[in-house]
C-alpha cells in the first residue's frame, strides 16, 4: 500500500530510550514495568532490563506511561468557501503532540463530483510535506454516482483507506438520499470498511435556516436555532436503520446531543453494531456561548451538529462514554480565524464551521471522566487510543503498550494542573472555546516515533516526519458480528397454494409489475421458489405432476417465526 518515495512505514533510528519506574496502563491492565524503546519499536518490558550503553534513562515515577492518543477526526485541510483552516497539517499536528495525541485520522473533503483518488493524492502530498506525527486517512462521499464504487475499492487495496463518511445534512451540496445511503453502506460493507455519517436532517435545517434569517436573526445563534437537537437524533436513528438493513457496520461522528446519544447507545444495547464519537467540544463545553455578545467569540463555537446549549449534555455524554454506550473521542478539529469566520457576519449560514480540540482532547476527556470517578485510567486509554486502532484496524501496532508496538508514548502525570488558554495554545486562532478550563491530569513527556517531542512544556517536532499509516479492511473488533449475521441472513419464500378467488379489475394504463431490484449482495439471496400461480394444478381433478409419487403428508418448514400449520398439499 505504500507509495514509492514515500513514508508509510520506516521508523526512527538510533534512538534508545529506558524508562524507569512508570505504572503501564493498557486497556485492560495497569502494572509497574521498564520500557525499553530502540529504532521506534518497544522492544523490551520488564524489570532490571538488559540496555546498550548511551541509552538515555527517563524517570517515570509518579506517572503512568499511556499508549499516544489517537484522534480519529481532523479536518486539518478543510476547504471552505476558497478558505483552508488556519491550522494545517504542520501546526495541527503540533498541536496534537503538544496534548498527548501520537496519530490522527484526518478527512479528506473532494470537491463534489471530482475524483477521490486525486483528492486522496492531494491530502497525502500535504500531509507527507507538512504532518509531524503520525497519520492516517478517512474519505468523504460528497457526491454518489455509481463510477465511485470503483475508486472506492482503488482506495481500499491500494492506498490504505478503511472508512468513509457520508453526510445527511449540507443540502443540494454534500447531502445523501437515504437510497443512495443505502447503496453506499452496502459497497462500504462488501470491501470490508467503516462506514461513518454525518448525521443531521439537512432538509428540515435547510428550512430552518430560511426561516431564522427571514426573522432577522443572522447571527451565530442563529447556527443553533435552526439546527435542533432533533434532527440529529431523527438522522441517527434514521442512519442505524438503514445500516441494519445493509448489515453494514456504522460509525456516527461528533455525537452531540443527549438525544442523539440516547439513540445510538439504545440501538446498541439491541445488539446493533454502531460507534458513537463524542468530540471535545461536546464533552468540555455547551452551546450557551453562542448567545454571547462578543460576536468573534459566538462565532469561534459554530460546528454543526452545534454544541448543546443544554448545559447537562456534556455529563450526558461523559457518563455514556465512561458506561461503553460511546467509544472513542475525536476532536473534529478545524480551526478558522477571527477573519475567516467574519465571512459570515451579516449571514450565520456563511460562518465557516469548526472548532478546536485536538490539543485539548486527551486533558478535557480525564477531567470530565476520570476526575469525577466515572472512568478509571484503563477506560481512559480505550476511549482515547485503544478503540480507535481497533475500529480503524491499526491494533496493536497503534493503541497498546507492549513489545513489537510503534514507540508511541505519554508519559501522563494524574497530579498536575493546567488551565487552557488562548494565549498558550498551540493553534493559529485567537479564541479557544475551553478558555479557562482547569485540568487535573497532564501529558508531561510525549515520545512519538520513539523520539522525545514534548518534555518539561517545550516542544521539539520536525516538519514532514509524519508517516501515513495505511489500515487494512475487515477489522475483526467490526466484523465479527456483521460475518455472523451474514450467515443467519438467509431467508425463504412460503409455498401455497393457487389463489381462485376473485381478482379486481385494474386498469391496462396503470398496471405495473413490481419492479425488481437487486439484492444487496451482503444479504443471502432467497433459493429459488416454485411459483405455484403457475403451476400445474388443476380443480378438474387430475393434475399435472400425478405420474410423481407422492407422501400422504408434506411437512412444510416456515420461517423462524414458527411452524405453518398446513400440513398437506394433496
Amino acid at each position: 500500500m505504500s507509495q514509492p518515495g514515500r513514508r508509510s512505514g520506516s521508523r526512527g533510528k538510533g534512538h534508545h530510550i529506558l524508562i524507569k519506574g512508570g505504572k503501564i496502563v493498557n486497556d485492560d491492565q495497569s502494572f509497574y514495568a521498564d520500557i525499553y524503546v530502540e529504532d521506534g519499536l518497544i522492544k523490551q518490558i520488564g524489570e532490571h532490563l538488559i540496555v546498550p550503553g548511551g541509552t538515555r534513562t527517563i524517570d517515570a515515577h509518579g506517572q503512568l506511561v499511556i499508549p499516544g492518543g489517537i484522534d480519529v477526526h481532523t479536518r486539518l485541510q478543510a476547504p471552505t468557501m476558497g478558505m483552508n483552516s488556519a491550522d494545517g497539517f504542520f501546526q495541527g499536528t503540533r498541536a496534537a503532540l503538544a496534548g498527548g495525541t501520537t496519530m490522527i485520522i484526518d478527512h479528506v473533503c473532494p470537491d463534489a463530483g471530482s475524483s477521490l483518488l486525486a483528492a486522496y493524492e492531494q491530502w497525502r502530498n500535504r500531509a507527507d510535506s507538512q504532518a509531524c506525527c503520525d497519520y492516517s486517512l478517512s474519505m468523504d462521499i460528497p457526491r454518489w454516482h455509481e463510477s465511485l464504487r470503483e475508486e472506492l475499492e482503488a482506495l481500499v487495496k491500494d492506498k490504505g483507506v478503511n472508512s468513509f463518511l457520508v453526510f445527511m445534512a449540507y443540502k443540494d451540496k454534500l447531502q445523501c438520499t437515504d437510497s443512495q445511503m443505502y447503496e453506499i453502506f452496502c459497497a462500504i460493507r462488501d470491501l470490508g470498511a467503516i462506514a461513518q455519517v454525518h448525521a443531521e436532517n439537512g432538509d428540515i435545517i435547510e428550512e430552518e435556516q430560511k426561516r431564522m434569517l427571514e426573522l432577522g436573526i443572522t447571527g451565530p445563534e442563529g447556527h443553533v436555532l435552526s439546527h435542533p437537537e432533533e434532527v440529529e437524533a431523527e438522522a441517527v436513528f434514521r442512519a442505524i436503520t438503514i445500516a441494519r438493513q445493509a448489515n453494514c457496520p456504522l460509525y456516527v461522528t461528533k455525537i452531540m446531543s443527549r438525544g442523539a446519544a440516547d439513540v445510538l447507545a439504545q440501538a446498541k444495547r439491541k445488539g446493533a453494531v454502531v460507534y458513537g464519537e463524542p468530540i471535545t467540544a461536546s464533552l468540555g463545553t455547551d452551546g450557551s456561548h453562542y448567545w454571547s455578545r462578543n460576536w468573534a467569540k459566538a462565532a469561534a463555537f459554530v460546528t454543526s451538529p452545534p454544541v448543546s446549549p443544554d448545559p447537562s449534555t456534556a455529563e450526558h455524554l461523559s457518563t455514556l462514554l465512561a458506561s461503553g454506550d460511546l467509544h472513542v473521542t475525536g476532536s473534529a478539529h478545524c480551526t478558522f480565524t477571527t477573519a475567516q469566520k467574519a465571512v459570515g457576519k451579516d449571514n450565520f449560514t456563511l460562518i465557516p464551521e469548526g472548532t478546536n480540540g485536538v490539543e485539548e482532547r486527551m486533558a478535557i476527556v480525564w477531567e470530565k471522566c476520570v476526575v469525577p470517578g466515572k472512568m478509571d485510567e484503563n477506560d481512559f486509554v480505550a476511549v482515547t487510543s485503544t478503540n480507535a486502532a481497533k475500529i480503524f484496524n491499526c491494533y496493536p501496532r497503534k493503541g497498546r503498550v507492549a513489545v513489537g508496538s510503534d514507540a508511541d508514548l505519554v508519559l501522563w502525570n494524574p497530579k498536575a494542573t493546567k488551565i487552557i488558554s488562548a494565549k498558550t495554545h498551540h493553534s493559529n486562532v485567537e479564541y479557544n472555546i475551553f478558555e479557562g478550563t482547569e485540568c487535573h491530569g497532564v501529558p508531561t513527556l510525549v515520545i512519538s516515533q520513539g523520539r522525545v517531542v514534548l518534555e518539561d512544556g517545550n516542544l521539539c517536532v520536525t516538519q514532514g516526519s509524519g508517516r501515513f499509516i495505511p489500515r487494512k479492511t475487515f477489522p475483526d473488533f467490526v466484523y465479527k458480528r456483521i460475518k455472523a449475521r451474514n450467515r443467519l441472513a438467509e431467508v425463504h419464500g412460503v409455498p401455497r397454494g393457487m389463489y381462485d378467488g376473485p381478482v379486481h379489475e385494474v386498469p391496462a394504463s396503470v398496471r405495473t409489475a413490481a419492479p425488481r431490484v437487486a439484492p444487496c449482495a451482503g444479504k443471502a439471496a432467497a433459493p429459488p421458489v416454485r411459483n405455484l400461480h403457475q403451476s400445474g394444478f388443476s380443480l378438474s381433478g387430475s393434475q399435472a405432476d400425478d405420474h410423481i409419487a407422492r407422501r400422504t403428508a408434506q411437512k412444510i418448514m416456515a420461517p423462524p417465526g414458527g411452524r405453518s400449520n398446513i400440513t398437506s398439499l394433496s
